[in-house]
């Protein structure tokens, strides 16, 4: 429970954001623009995002850097790129038609909670889409990435610096504590929730509007038309990348029975995969799930976004040398399979199918099981289940003959919001299913001016409708 000392301490900070938020209350779209592209370069340029993964992965043992590099030069600019077009500040949109205006106003500070294993990257992403709303936005770290998301924050206020905007417009709390973070929840005006689902529940909890995301548990199919070379690729690249340090990363592929044999080909003689044996499987088991000092078993976090040949080590394992990822055999009932859970680690569990709906009714049960609302994919040519899975999934998001960890989130080549944060809808206990970016940090006024009445008649609405129950 928050004290006096954590209360002053919070009001400290949201009394400065408030503060400088003012200052730039009357920010042309001109000059927010150019505040997010001195910050964005601040975040994006090589020798500052060389830095910021290297400290990430010194601070918070997870990931790695070539990775953690391509993730800022990727989010980053896909952030901008939406950014580049979209309108925040005064008359955003008008509809002669309808006499509708709308006008952008600020959401106010925004409390940004952060992710151990992403701590740079979320901040930067998350951070220029909240300043293009004329927003100020005070971050809470994990104690473990407290010093990188520091020094994003640092660059981040360079970059304010430069074009003259006040630097408190982004703060971090220095000192993160749980009291101290479910604090600033309470005082400030919008929370965004990227973490786990105990951080996203206090968020909504906390009395103030919030954006979360819900767990993870990417799954794809892999049809039996796939182009099995181009999926698998797909698969390692989204897997191994950042040790799986995405709640996108594939956990799991459903792979039709014709092209089970060709895919487990491609993945472990092309793309460093490794099939362990079920000695081997019950080792990783052991390993990967732990109790707890109450005794509960859970993820073991020393195997969280490590490499596979440190799991495996760590396991008592042996990999083959330059083994990226490690493959698991699904077994069933999957509900009572630790295999079927979110991993965070390069360990991808594989099940097989016959018929397409048998192949649904693995996907349906792996998300179901962990994972609701937040993402699937799959690999087809075949219309038929591509609308099959977009009718039918209680999912978000889904992925065509994509790679998920970098599709979801947006990318170059889909036309997905390019964000770090993934909204899961109802299902996931989310207010939203959408990419969280931009247009989740502004307000709208809508003003309405007189139009021509335009009232129906009985006839239009219910005409055809008593036609088909009255013959």
């Amino acid at each position: 429970m928050s004290t006096e000392e954590d209360r002053d301490y919070i009001a400290a900070y949201v009394e400065r954001a408030r503060a400088a938020q003012t200052q730039i209350a009357n920010y042309t779209q001109e000059q927010i623009d150019d505040l997010c592209l001195s910050v964005g370069w601040e975040v994006y340029n090589d020798q500052n995002i060389a830095k910021l993964a290297e400290l990430a992965v010194k601070a918070t043992g997870m990931g790695n850097v070539p990775d953690k590099i391509t993730k800022h030069k990727v989010k980053v600019m896909g952030v901008l790129k939406d950014l580049q077009t979209a309108k925040t500040v005064g008359l955003i949109e008008r509809d002669e038609a309808r006499g509708i205006s709308k006008y952008a106003k600020p959401v106010g500070v925004v409390g940004a909670l952060l992710p151990v294993t992403n701590p740079t990257a979320t901040p930067a992403s998350n951070g220029l889409g909240i300043l293009k709303g004329r927003n100020a936005v005070i971050f809470a770290p994990h104690p473990r990435g407290a010093e990188a998301s520091a020094l994003a924050v640092e660059f981040m206020r360079r970059g304010l610096r430069r074009v003259g905007a006040p630097e408190d417009l982004v703060q971090m709390v220095v000192e993160p504590t749980v009291e101290r973070t479910a604090e600033l929840m309470s005082q400030v005006d919008l929370v965004v929730a990227t973490g786990g689902g105990a951080m996203v529940k206090a968020a909504y909890s906390s009395g103030t509007p919030s954006y979360g995301v819900g767990p993870g548990n990417s799954v794809q199919i892999i049809a039996e038309d796939a182009d099995v070379a181009d999926a698998a690729a797909k698969i390692a690249l989204s897997k191994a990348f950042d040790y799986a340090t995405s709640c996108s990363s594939e956990n799991s592929i459903i792979v039709q029975d014709a092209v089970y044999d060709h895919m487990m080909s491609e993945l472990i003689e092309k793309q460093g995969c490794y099939l362990v044996n079920d000695s081997e499987r019950e080792k990783l088991e052991a390993w990967m799930w732990r109790p707890n000092k109450k005794g509960v078993v859970g993820l073991n976090p020393q195997i969280v976004a490590r490499s596979a040949e440190t799991i495996a080590a760590d396991g008592g394992i042996e990999l083959p040398e330059g083994t990226r990822i490690i493959l698991v055999e699904g077994r069933m009932p999957l509900e009572e399979d630790h295999f079927a859970e979110e991993k965070l680690c390069p360990v991808l569990t594989v099940y097989r199918y016959r018929e397409f709906a048998e192949g649904v009714d693995i996907l349906v049960r792996l998300t179901d099981n962990a994972g609701t609302g937040h993402s699937c994919g799959i690999h087809t040519h075949k219309p038929e289940y591509i609308r099959h899975l977009g009718e039918t999934m209680r999912t978000s998001r889904i992925m065509v003959r994509q790679a998920q960890a970098p599709a979801n989130g947006g990318n170059f080549f889909n036309g997905m919001p390019s964000t770090v944060t993934l909204g899961c809808g109802t299902w996931g206990g989310n207010v939203t299913t959408e990419n969280i970016h931009w247009k989740h940090f502004i307000n709208v006024t809508w003003v309405s001016e007189p139009i021509t009445p335009q009232r129906p008649t009985d006839e239009d609405i219910w005409g055809e409708f008593w036609k088909r129950y009255t013959q």
